[in-house]
């Protein structure tokens, strides 16, 4: 054996393992401890382990909630060394979490000192904030002496915590829960106590109700920062079945009126875990991007009350126009999902939904009232021994002072002499003098006889189940009193506003109009620049460069591109670089190939038809909204040969088509023998044997057919010599018609 390698000790043993499958193995092992250990709640107490060792070790404490506060750096040194041996700031952080009111929805620590706030702030140091238990954890609480749940040693054995709290609150439920496990998840939003107790009860009173019938107490989540719930009924309803799912929260707002007819908004609750300081942050920043024009000014005027206020541009802005415009661009409304993924008694994870929650955590109390009752009953069974035993030394009290006094082995002879327990002789040798006298054996019958009724009373509890149901739901009634919809802090907070009507939008509010011109150069450089140039108008582009369009528009407009492969883009026009500058190719704004360039460019408006014609002759009309295209692909509009290329887009505003091809020919036919296409080759317009297509004009015939002559325009009426039918020749044009075949 070679000397660097150590021989194994005595009793080892090695084994090879490959090693994918060792770290298949080892993963898997972490894999379950973050599942079971860490991330997931339990269904019973709705709680991960650190958040259940904080509150037993609390309780350990006696920081009861008419107790004093403990620093929480005492607290957190308890929980590490205990029972949590994990980093002492994420123990920290889930304490500071329990006790913050916008995050818990029933805060399970009160806390004493800064602990945050809804901006973001974080709380301070362990070492300067104190803590306690507050009434909802000591119902989660209650009952964990009384042998109500199974305990198990710390990871070092030194102590014994909880597996499971008795819960008498629905705490899952009620203060949610999210957490990311490996491969799975969990995320359940805060509910209303009082409607959880109802449901509940109603699932005791009918176990087959179905969820409809539970729907019909739990109206949804209750957030603790209130807000507004825009969900529908069925979508609701198909998350609570399923466990999946998700919810719409939109802010609380109103409209304050001001003097003189103006107006502001005013926020007074924003959704669940949006920290108010960045969401003003995202609202300037939209504001300073131009992305909110209706909207003039945001304050944050909050206190201890949220008060955000939105000032709009002018006051004949619409109120719930700026509200949707800012609905959809900021977190003012945002998605809570819902994946109610559990670890159900035994342990596993378990996507539920909302009966199957409910059913856990009832049968969870029926297990805990069992075991409490039966602990009970061994205590009383216990004690009534021993007053059993008192009462026999006052019936035969002389003869126990004999024994007592003279008798070697007391304790054997009082067993012998009046048939005693040993439990019993030990408690009458441990007496005192002073029990001794009559007024103390009327109290030792009068326990007896209220613990032998509590023991009938829970010995028919143990042997009846309609019993232990009743008790359970009395149980469940007395939560619902303590927290429920009648206590400011059971109270709904988040108001069920139903799915709401769509505001539809104009995409033009969130853009300011004004004039623009819209200029391409011939090299395929685009750019924008303020107000509506003079056609004389003196533009720079580069050396070599020289002007293609020039268009006027706003920005509030669409701009329509045709291109020689026969697709149709759209450009926004407040999208276009502005400025004095170069601008921008084009080719970078469009998916345009270096062989690919532009036919026209104009502005889009509704109701306009377009002739769309290929190099081969080839054409068809075209809608001008089915040439707006959403993508920067474009859209393919005329489909063209291979080799040939789109030559012209023509507004179709008349009732004559005029077409010249490249060997100067001209034809004139009615517009009616062009079909309207979305999509296609289109028909022959003129046929011919070399060349192609020039240009295409669409006209009506009563005004004539209009062309450039020299500086003017040259109108010619009688065109009847050049009439025909669809993919004629033609005939030569008119005296006078420009050299270069184009009718502008």
């Amino acid at each position: 054996m070679p000397d660097d390698i150590k021989a194994l000790p005595p009793g080892g043993n090695e084994r090879e393992t490959r090693l994918a499958d060792a770290l298949s193995e080892r993963y898997l092992a972490y894999a379950l401890s973050t599942i079971v250990s860490r991330s997931l709640p339990d269904v019973r107490d709705g709680l991960k382990p650190v958040h259940r060792r904080l509150l037993y070790a609390m309780h350990q404490l006696k920081l009861d909630p008419a107790a004093g506060f403990k620093k929480c750096a005492r607290i957190v040194g308890d929980v590490m060394g205990k029972y949590h041996p994990h980093g002492d700031s994420s123990i920290y952080e889930a304490l500071v979490r329990q006790a913050q009111e916008f995050a818990a929805r029933y805060p399970l620590v009160e806390g004493q000192g800064n602990f945050g706030n809804i901006d973001g702030d974080n709380a301070a140091a362990m070492r300067y904030t104190e803590a306690r238990l507050t009434e909802v954890a000591q119902a989660l609480l209650e009952g964990i002496e009384e042998n109500a749940v199974d305990f198990r040693a710390t990871y070092d054995g030194e102590e014994k915590e909880p597996l499971v709290l008795p819960a008498a609150f629905p705490n899952l439920l009620a203060n949610g829960a999210a957490g990311i496990a490996v491969g799975m998840a969990t995320s359940i939003p805060p509910h209303n106590a009082g409607e959880l107790c109802g449901a509940a009860i109603a699932l005791i009173e009918n176990p087959d109700a179905s969820v409809d019938d539970l729907l019909a107490h739990v109206k949804g989540p209750d957030f603790p920062t209130g807000g507004l719930l825009v969900e529908g009924p069925e979508s609701i309803r198909e998350a609570y079945v399923t466990g999946r799912g998700g919810f719409r929260l939109r802010a609380q707002w109103m409209t304050e009126p001001l003097k003189n007819g103006t107006w502001q908004i005013v926020v007074t609750e924003i959704p669940y875990q949006v920290q108010k300081s960045r969401l003003i942050e995202q609202i300037a920043q939209l504001m300073e991007e131009k992305k909110l024009p209706l909207l003039g000014d945001v304050r944050d005027e909050s206190t201890d009350v949220v008060r955000l206020v939105l000032e709009p541009k002018t006051r004949a802005v619409d109120p719930k126009m700026l509200m949707e415009t800012l609905f959809r661009n900021s977190a003012l409304e945002t998605r809570f999902p819902l994946n109610m993924n559990v670890l159900d008694a035994d342990r596993t994870p378990r996507v539920m939904g909302l009966k199957e929650v409910l059913r856990c955590w009832l049968d969870h109390r029926h297990v805990v009232l069992v075991r409490r009752s039966e602990h009970r009953l061994a205590a009383i069974a216990r004690r009534l021994e021993i007053l059993d035993g008192y009462l026999i030394v006052f019936l035969n009290l002389d003869e126990v002072i004999r024994i007592v006094r003279y008798e070697d082995k007391p304790k054997e002879a009082l067993m012998s002499t009046f048939s005693l327990s040993e439990v019993q002789a030990t408690a009458i040798l441990d007496m005192r003098l002073r029990a001794l006298r009559k007024l103390e054996e009327m109290e030792i019958r009068k326990e007896h006889k209220k613990l032998s009724t509590e023991q009938k009373r829970l010995q028919g509890l143990l042997s009846s189940e309609a019993k232990r149901w009743a008790a359970i739901a009395e149980e469940i009634a007395e939560t619902r009193r303590k927290f429920g919809e009648e206590t400011p802090l059971g109270k709904r907070r988040t108001q069920v506003g139903g799915a709401l009507t769509e505001i539809v939008v104009d995409e033009n509010a969130f853009v300011e109009r004004e004039p623009i011109t819209v200029i391409l150069s011939e090299k395929g450089w685009i750019r924008a620049q303020k107000g509506h140039l003079p056609a004389d108008a003196e533009l720079r582009f580069k050396e070599g460069d020289a002007l293609k369009y020039a268009l006027h528009a706003e920005t509030t407009d669409r701009i329509v591109v045709f291109a020689t492969n026969g697709k149709a883009f759209t450009l926004k026009a407040d999208a276009i670089p502005r400025g004095r500058g170069d601008g921008q190719p084009v080719r970078l704004m469009l998916d345009l190939t270096n062989e690919d360039d532009v036919v026209t460019m104009f502005v889009h408006r509704d109701g306009i038809r377009y002739l769309v014609a290929g190099q081969d002759g080839k054409g068809f009309l075209v809608k001008g909204e089915d040439l707006l295209a959403e993508k920067r692909t474009g859209k393919q509009v005329l489909v063209l040969d291979p080799g040939k290329e789109a030559a012209c887009c023509k507004v179709a505003d008349g009732d004559m088509v005029a077409v010249i091809g490249d060997n100067r020919k001209l034809l004139v036919f009615p517009l009616e023998q062009v079909p309207e296409m979305t999509r296609g080759r289109g028909v022959q317009l003129q046929g011919y044997k070399d060349g192609g297509l020039a240009d295409v004009q669409v006209f009506a015939a009563k005004a004539g057919l209009r062309w450039k002559y020299g500086s003017g325009v040259r109108t010619e009426t009688d065109l009847r010599e050049w009439r025909g039918n669809r993919a004629g020749a033609g005939k030569q044009p008119p005296n006078g018609f420009p050299r270069s075949n184009r009718f502008e």
